[in-house]
């Protein structure tokens, strides 16, 4: 298991400082590295959420050097909640942050819920972000047709049961987009992926070796 070295600190954010984690390795080199989103704000959504816990345990444990950070508005983040659109530049902030301190290194974005649809329109627009993971992606509620014109390699995770990105939905919106891309149904998962966590883990680390990631 890879060591981790914990840096708490604020980025310098578009309406003011936002809190941030970073996960670092002995390797002061990183192969690459990632930034990870959290869900929704407004219903007690931070970068301590579970699911973003697990999705940055399984990139750091790659080598990655994980980046981590609360939204505008968020416990210690300044600014006020700006549903969805201010929050892209915040998810800039954190791009660029990566893009200076670690120049040259291929940049992931994942993110979960809102922090999916947030964090992918970004990625998909961004020159320095390289790879997409989506979890849970909301697409019952929101309007995530964007990703048809990316042409990055991207992964989804999505529970069969999750409550606000139907299977049906998101197998639908899948079949339209560019290739290179997966899909992971976790069967039996909610929208949280309660007691599958494990599982979000293991798609992370297999799509990680099939995209070649050390």
């Amino acid at each position: 298991m890879t060591e981790v070295f914990h840096r708490s600190f604020f980025l310098a954010g578009p309406t003011g400082r936002l809190e941030a984690l970073l996960w670092t390795s002995p390797d002061a080199d990183p192969k690459f590295v990632a930034v990870v989103c959290h869900p929704h704000p407004l219903f007690g959504g931070t970068m301590h959420n579970k699911v973003v816990y697990q999705t940055a345990k399984a990139i750091h444990q790659r080598g990655a050097t994980v980046l981590r950070f609360n939204f505008r508005g968020v416990e210690q983040s300044e600014g006020v909640h700006d549903r969805g659109i201010g929050e892209q530049d915040d998810v800039g902030a954190a791009v660029a942050y990566l893009a200076a301190e670690f120049p040259g290194r291929p940049i992931l974005l994942a993110g979960f819920s809102f922090g999916s649809w947030v964090g992918l329109r970004v990625a998909c627009e961004d020159a320095r972000v390289n790879e997409l993971i989506g979890l849970g992606l909301p697409v019952d509620h929101v309007d995530a047709s964007y990703l048809r014109a990316c042409e990055k390699p991207k992964l989804l995770i999505q529970g069969a049961n999750d409550q606000y990105g139907s299977r049906a939905n998101i197998e639908a919106l899948f079949a339209t987009l560019a290739e290179p891309k997966r899909l992971v149904v976790i069967e039996a998962a909610d929208h949280f992926f309660t007691s599958h966590l494990d599982q979000v883990g293991a798609a992370i680390d297999t799509w990680l070796d099939e995209t070649g990631r050390p």
